[in-house]
């Protein structure tokens, strides 16, 4: 390969990893040069990031990716950051983290919907910023810190991202596609909503300059190039958005949709223009900014968040709970034993996830069983069928009829969910490329270093790299008669 090489950073929620990547004519390469995890665990009164652990397993992936780049005999071009939305660190003006970043999953936002309603209408909030009213978005958050107090050192909020961003350059800056899941961004201007702030009575000071995917942020500092030994190395601004990110990665056939599947789903399609309006607001869809003007309008589905917070009960009561073996066994089911509603906010963050499906199994009056094998296919079949519904429901607020599904993330893995969308949308699935998320970072990066002209011509080379696995649907009597259960269950809870 004689292209330059790109590293890509990619941190999700609770786990991370570090690649070095290239593009040549010939291959594609994804090595992996650091994994690490990160729970976010209690501290100081609320459920925070351990930052300083994530800093420090991001430089090691990065030197790593340096001193593999040199064994190659190539040199490194650039450094792109992506994670998870929404959660942001205050720091001071000298860049310093004044408090360990606040997980989403925090129960500080509880009742602050509420508290900012009574200032701005549900309406006009999603009329101004497009995205769906989510307890979690960083508005909220924000207004909560403000309720419990902001420090006075604090000089400005930075996204996760662009918090790995800062240490690396010393510049504090946002990118679009994460700043637009804050829902402080006006869909309109694409601009921080200031009046908005004003209204809420957040200090809009504290927001930094917005910059798009594909801008340099920096060169590396002198004492993190020193560190990582790189030299003449740019950091660069891909989708910061972990989910904006695969999507950039998602080779996407005209008129199909993507599920970006892992701990959370995103079931959307890719449009030029923000979708708003009364409809759209009923049904809580958002419109997040994409890369190079494009628009992603979807939906938050629960996801395997739920099938993981299981594993991890029957794991700490000694059940096997091997993902492979459950899914294998899942497979030999021919009936549909029970189904629940997946985007019930019980399933958020409870004390106990087998607790909260038995609950919610109860009060639809159907069977509750302790059996791993059945709740996972209750689990993924109720997932499949909401995927469905929510497909249905773009279909029907945009006027465009879906042709296809691509699903992509770790979640692109599962077999037989793949094989249970295709199913229950009566659509063909194509599944892949599981790591989407570092494909669309080293894409912009690409774009941006003119390795590719356009975003057509990088998804084009991805097309022709990585093989998606295609599902044809197949519809029976018996996932019609499913189909029909799952959706009283659902209008029993979407209001």
């Amino acid at each position: 390969m004689n292209d330059a090489l790109f590293i890509a950073v990619d941190l999700g929620a609770g786990s991370g990893r570090v690649f070095l990547c290239g593009l040549g004519p010939d291959e594609l390469l994804l090595e992996e040069t650091r994994r690490f995890h990160y729970p976010p665990r209690e501290r100081e009164g609320h459920l925070r990031w351990d930052f300083p652990k994530i800093l420090k397993e991001i430089r090691t992936g990065i030197c790593n990716a340096g001193e593999r780049a040199r064994g190659l005999g190539q040199r490194v071009r650039s450094i792109g950051v992506a994670s998870w939305g929404v959660d942001y660190g205050l720091v001071d003006g000298a860049g310093k983290l004044l408090e360990e970043p606040i997980c989403y999953r925090d129960s500080r936002t509880q009742g602050v919907m509420d508290k900012v309603f009574n200032c701005i209408t549900k309406q006009d909030l999603f009329t101004r910023t497009g995205l769906q009213l989510m307890p979690f978005n960083t508005l909220f958050q924000l207004y909560a810190h403000a309720l419990e107090g902001i420090p006075r050192e604090a000089n400005k909020l930075v996204l996760v991202p662009d918090l790995v961003n800062l240490s690396l350059t010393g510049r504090a800056v946002t990118e679009y596609t994460n700043a637009t899941t804050t829902q402080m961004i006006n869909a309109t201007s694409r601009t921080w909503d200031t009046e908005l702030l004003n209204r809420l009575d957040l200090p809009a000071t504290l927001l930094p300059e917005i910059i798009s995917a594909g801008e340099v942020v920096g060169p590396l500092c002198s004492v993190e190039a020193e560190k990582l030994g790189f030299d003449n190395v740019q950091v660069l601004a891909p989708a910061t958005h972990d989910t904006g990110s695969a999507v950039v990665g998602t080779p996407l056939e005209e008129g199909w949709a993507f599920i970006s599947s892992g701990t959370w789903s995103l079931v959307g399609v890719e449009r030029d223009s923000v979708l708003i309006n009364s409809q759209v607001f009923d049904h809580n869809f958002t419109n997040e900014g994409g890369a190079f003007g494009t628009i992603r309008f979807l939906k938050n589905v629960m996801g395997l968040w739920i099938l993981e917070s299981c594993r991890r009960e029957w794991r700490g009561r000694e059940v096997d709970a091997d993902y492979d073996a459950l899914l294998a066994r899942v497979s030999e089911i021919d009936e549909y034993p029970a189904l629940i509603f997946p985007d019930d906010e019980r399933f958020f963050k409870p004390a106990s996830m087998l607790d909260a499906l038995t609950e919610q199994l109860s009060e639809s009056n159907q069977a509750v069983s302790s059996d791993p094998i059945t709740i996972t296919k209750i689990v993924l079949d109720s997932l499949a069928f909401r995927y469905a519904s929510v497909l249905k429901t773009i279909e029907f607020l945009t006027g465009q009829r879906i042709r296809g599904v691509q699903i992509v993330g770790g979640g692109s893995r599962n077999d037989y969910l793949n094989q249970m969308t295709a199913n229950s949308a009566n659509l063909p699935v194509a599944a892949g490329p599981v790591e989407a998320t570092v494909i669309g970072n080293v894409l912009v990066q690409g774009i941006a270093s003119r390795r590719f002209s356009s975003l057509r011509k990088g998804r084009q080379y991805v097309a022709s790299k990585v093989k998606a696995k295609r599902f044809t649907p197949c519809v029976s009597d018996a996932l019609v008669e499913a189909r029909s259960r799952y959706d009283q269950i659902e209008a029993r809870y979407v209001k």
